[in-house]
């Protein structure tokens, strides 16, 4: 089978980043055992995160606005009302030069309970034809410092008027933006981002009435410990959620100009899977560009559309979650959890989680490959309390389902440092997840994700 190529391994602490990583070396090549993490309590690892964010009426109205205006009613937003200004726009993709009139929205300033090494910011929002949005992050250090005004994403829904894309070689000396995460540069100093603001900018055609409407801003702040492996949690719910299965196999060689075609396409697979779960699919126009014939012609859609032009990948996390809340009533977040049991909390309560993992062929029993960066779709548990997964990566939709040990899979994805196969130091992803779920979630989906620490 070819192996998964994915999004980039994500910086951890005084650890680069290889953006477009390819597939690690498979069996035979496993390094020495790492040494062991000091035993920790659940209740000590919910601490390692903080997630907040804003989608109310009134929070809306808390914030600093400058030609912003926030609506009412039953799925609350910020819109344009009488611009600030206009400004003129470069496309680094395309270098097209356009004029876009422009309006302002700042967050109230959130002093984080987690004194962070890391943030990623993540928003739902529709921005039709003719409009796009900014989002950016500007930080309190412990030190009683300022970071600057970062760049956190400048998205669109479409592709027409602007190209999505993140922003390189943002720094300050003290931190820097990789993709979609904002990072310490040595966590080790002690240095902490102890506070931060959100600020997002709308843009639209000049003398028109569009306007994008953001439903939801928001942040996740943590510091995770440097770990090889995790405590393993206790097995503790049966149950398996009827999520559509899909491989990015499938789509080998198509489209090459979204992140080298489907090999690739690991997180809009897994996107596209729990958006249908949840009974959202794109319609026949949104999918008239697709050539005719291909199998599964959502799973092209959902690369294009979660593209991101300067990464040149697919696996931008939070653009995947911005894309999934462009269906109806849907809310999505990029956050981190703690342990399997978070991931029970919330398929009791029927919501399944796309996590990141990277891992060694042999550290994973039954996946026959190895990879630097993968996602996956959790969908439920065996009795015995190991992973039923949908995982992108298979052969074909038949094979998708997998089963996989419960804590060579937790470790895979919880940890924040591994042995690749070279036997080199390289980073984890921490326990990161995308969550989609309803706008309107039912009581128990909402306790669900209070437990996790999303509201």
């Amino acid at each position: 089978m070819n192996r998964p190529t994915s999004r980039r391994t994500v910086l951890t602490a005084a650890l680069a980043v290889a953006a477009g990583a390819g597939a690690a070396a498979s069996a035979g090549s496993a390094a020495a055992a790492p040494p062991l993490a000091p035993p920790r309590a659940p209740s000590a690892a919910a601490s390692l995160v903080d997630n907040r964010s804003w989608s109310t009426y009134t929070d809306w109205r808390s914030g600093s606005g400058a030609g912003t205006r926030p609506v009412a009613g039953r799925r609350p937003g910020l819109v344009i009302g009488t611009p600030q200004g206009r400004t003129d726009y470069t496309d680094p993709h395309t270098g097209r030069t356009a004029a876009w009139e422009y309006a302002t929205w700042t967050s109230p300033r959130h002093c984080s309970s987690v004194p962070a090494t890391e943030v990623i910011a993540s928003w739902n929002a529709d921005a039709p034809a003719g409009t796009w949005i900014q989002i950016e992050l500007c930080g309190s250090y412990s030190d009683d410092t300022e970071t600057p005004w970062y760049v956190m994403g400048r998205w669109a829904a479409g592709d027409g008027d602007i190209r999505r894309t993140s922003v390189d070689d943002q720094t300050d000396g003290k931190s820097s933006i990789w993709t979609d995460t904002f990072s310490v540069d040595d966590a080790a100093s002690g240095l902490r981002l102890v506070s931060y603001r959100l600020r997002l900018t709308l843009y639209r055609t000049p003398g028109s009435r569009l306007t994008p409407t953001v439903w939801r801003l928001g942040a996740m702040a943590s510091d995770i410990p440097d770990r090889f492996t995790v405590e393993p949690s206790t097995p503790g719910l049966a149950r398996e959620l009827p999520v559509p299965r899909y491989s990015q196999n499938v789509h080998v060689g198509q489209y090459p100009e979204y992140d080298n075609g489907g090999e690739a396409w690991c997180s809009p697979t897994s996107s596209q899977m729990i958006i249908e779960y949840w009974g959202r699919t794109p319609t026949t126009e949104d999918l008239a560009w697709v050539k005719p014939g291909l199998e599964d012609p959502q799973v092209c859609h959902a690369a294009r559309f979660t593209y991101d032009y300067q990464y040149e990948g697919c696996g931008n996390w939070p653009f995947n979650a911005a894309y999934a809340a462009t269906y109806d009533d849907m809310s999505a977040v990029v956050t981190r959890l703690s342990s399997l049991t978070d991931l029970e909390t919330l398929i009791r309560a029927g919501i399944p989680a796309i996590t990141s993992q990277s891992f060694l062929k042999t550290e994973l029993t039954g996946s026959g490959y190895g990879t630097s960066g993968h996602l996956m779709t959790v969908i439920g548990f065996t009795a015995e309390g190991d992973v039923i997964a949908n995982d992108p990566a298979s052969p074909s939709n038949e094979a998708v389902r997998r089963i996989y040990k419960r804590h060579e899979w937790e470790t895979i994805w919880l940890r924040t440092k591994r042995y690749n196969a070279s036997g080199k130091v390289v980073s984890g992803t921490g326990g990161v997840c995308y969550l989609y779920f309803p706008a309107h979630p039912t009581p128990a989906q909402k306790r669900a994700l209070a437990a996790v620490g999303v509201a």
